[in-house]
């Protein structure tokens, strides 16, 4: 069957804000849509109004990409002998259909088939003729009944109406539909600096409360939204954001017309504006990875399906497999390129952009349409995969065995066959590591790099790698033992620490540059913060310890409320609100509301994180040849799950 491309169901437009060397406001007369007065969403303006047809789109890596998102609407897709193409992907990656049963499932579906374009970005799976009993129509598209909302009955407490109250406060709307939330939403607070803009990293705990309340509308918009922002313009030019990229953050805005008229604008900032200028890395991984969750909690898998989606996915794939200089499966970063956004000696590869990145890949190769396009990058996800796994369990893991043969390294080892790969130097083990770390407990170090180790615990990399079985089982376990016994350094008054220990007195001047809001204990110089309450829940769960979570949520649920929803607390345990700390801060807000319907509903739980994939081991092509150590062979991939 051949796809039939369409212009129909226009709405009013409203228009995105686009970074450009010449201009911000074209005139209405821009090349930028069939029709200049009417637009499925809102219309782009940018300074490259380049055509392209599907061709294009679908991963072809000869193209040339241009901003503006026009496609050539006699340009015919054939979806037609789907079998043949499962057949290519299977031999990249097999026994796929295991992780892609959401994709493949709906292959034949009328929907995927006649998948229809209008205006280029804004590509709609068509409505099924009839609405099944258990399905609602929300935002043009079926989606069908929630099962992870609140069981009818169930009584709210005071703290979770307010709660409510306050994030449905903090709702974001463009052209009149709902788009996002702010950042934090204190009304006395007469300097917001950015903290008005909706935030991608942000507002992913906002959007899994949403989802598990069975309102699935606002994070929809936002993935769409979001995606039309995203930077489709290949380019070498400095203080341009790469193909791929995904702004940090968004703002809507009202620009004047002519006679007295305002028009409504999203502006998208790609780093710009940010403190240190940085480009978030971390953002086109959240992005991919809440749409998983999107298609999980809704059953709406038509959204992941459609072709502007598809492209999506494909453009932050390929900007994070580029080729480059780096010889590890690691991303390499700079510092300030995640949720620790300021200067903090994270620079190179840090725990947490790994783990994201590796849940990113995992949500991808379920995502992804089998067809030909796909094949070589489903490939590459999967040695990727397999090196990634292999290097964070055996190279960032650290325990009381662990250190205790770090301790005894010979240096300055030349050959493949070294013990010391990465010219460890064993004087690096600091002092409050070794009385630290508990008899049964282990984590991932925050940061490896060639002759330095970064020893400190950073929470969100080893919950996330819990949460996506980058680590082994036994290592996750290890994680949550050391939490239960480090609970007053971790955990203290409350949750959580948001890395441990804090740098201090000279050491604090050298790695942040003497900043003054990242003072020892405070920020994210081992501050507490209470949205990873949701991420430590989730991976409590999924080890079978919720009551850990639940000791850390009758922790939080005796402050946070009284204290006005802080964004972070300080000192060593937790026990004042942050110096410089927003307070009705939406995700510390939606961090309690994610973990109290979490608790309530762990079949919806399940649906978020990922139990070990024996293929990625299988797959593992990273062996240690000719090495004394263990190797990452077939065999040692198999009984990896056991160490």
């Amino acid at each position: 069957m051949t796809a039939i491309f369409k212009f129909t169901n226009m709405k009013p437009c409203c228009r995105i804000l686009l970074p450009s060397k010449n201009t911000l406001f074209l005139p209405k007369s821009s090349n930028f849509l069939p029709n200049p007065n009417y637009c499925s969403a809102f219309q782009l303006h940018t300074s490259a109004p380049t055509s392209f047809g599907l061709k294009a789109i679908l991963g072809r890596t000869n193209s040339t990409w241009g901003q503006s998102r026009i496609f050539s609407s006699s340009y015919h897709f054939n979806f037609s002998n789907r079998a043949s193409t499962r057949f290519l992907v299977a031999r990249a990656a097999p026994d796929l259909r295991n992780f892609s049963a959401s994709v493949e499932s709906r292959a034949n579906d009328k929907n995927f088939d006649r998948i229809y374009v209008q205006g280029g970005i804004n590509v709609k799976p068509l409505q099924e003729e009839k609405i099944g009993a258990d399905e609602r129509v929300e935002g043009g598209v079926n989606v069908r009944k929630s099962e992870c909302s609140r069981e009818v009955g169930k009584e709210e407490s005071e703290m979770e109406k307010e709660a409510w109250k306050l994030l449905r406060n903090a709702v974001v709307t463009y052209c009149g539909s709902p788009v996002g939330t702010v950042a934090a939403n204190d009304p006395n607070d007469k300097t917001p600096l950015n903290y008005d803009q909706v935030f991608i990293r942000d507002f992913v705990p906002s959007a899994f409360a949403f989802l598990l309340k069975g309102e699935g509308e606002i994070v929809r918009n936002f993935l769409l939204h979001t995606l039309q922002l995203q930077s489709w313009e290949k380019t070498v030019d400095c203080y341009s954001p790469g193909q791929g990229l995904m702004p940090a953050s968004f703002k809507v805005r009202s620009v004047a017309l002519d006679d007295n008229k305002f028009e409504e604008v999203l502006d998208p900032d790609f780093g710009e504006s940010a403190i240190g200028r940085v480009a978030p890395v971390d953002s086109g991984l959240w992005w991919i990875i809440l749409l998983r969750a999107y298609g999980k909690l809704t059953g709406d898998y038509g959204l992941q399906e459609r072709v502007d989606v598809q492209t999506g996915i494909k453009l932050i794939l390929n900007l994070c497999l580029s080729d480059g200089f780096d010889m590890f499966p690691t991303l390499l970063v700079t510092d300030g390129s995640c949720m620790i956004d300021r200067r903090m000696g994270i620079h190179g590869h840090p725990l947490e952009i790994q783990s994201l990145f590796y849940s990113a890949l995992r949500c991808s190769r379920e995502m992804l349409a089998l067809d030909e396009g796909s094949k070589n990058l489903v490939r590459a996800i999967n040695n990727r995969l397999s090196a990634l796994s292999f290097h964070i369990r055996e190279y960032y893991w650290v325990d009381l065995k662990k250190i205790n043969e770090i301790y005894r390294y010979k240096t300055e080892e030349y050959s493949t066959e070294a013990t010391n790969k990465f010219n460890i130097y064993p004087d690096q083990i600091p002092h409050w590591l070794m009385d630290w770390i508990p008899e049964t407990g282990g984590y991932l170090i925050g940061n490896l790099q060639p002759a330095h180790m970064d020893f400190r615990f950073f929470t969100l990399g080893n919950l996330w790698s819990i949460v996506s079985s980058l680590g082994t089982p036994r290592q996750n376990e290890a994680v949550l033992n050391l939490v239960e016994a480090k609970w007053d350094d971790l955990i203290g008054q409350m949750p959580l620490k948001i890395c441990y220990p804090a740098v201090e007195s000279e050491e604090w001047r050298i790695i942040t540059g003497s900043d003054p809001k990242n003072t020892p204990w405070s920020y994210h110089n081992g501050g507490s913060w209470p949205t990873l309450l949701w991420q430590f829940t989730l991976a409590c769960m999924k080890m079978n310890r919720t009551d850990l979570a639940k000791k850390a949520l009758d922790i939080a649920e005796k402050r946070l409320s009284l204290d006005g929803w802080p964004e972070y607390y300080d000192t060593r345990s937790g026990k004042f609100i942050g110096k410089q700390a927003r307070l009705y801060q939406t995700w510390s807000i939606a961090g309690y509301l994610t973990t109290k319907i979490l608790m309530e509903k762990p079949d919806a739980a399940a649906l978020l994180f990922w139990e070990e994939d024996y293929d990625i081991l299988e797959n593992c092509i990273c062996g240690l040849s000719s090495s004394t150590r263990k190797k990452c062979s077939r065999r040692l991939a198999k009984s990896q799950i056991l160490i």
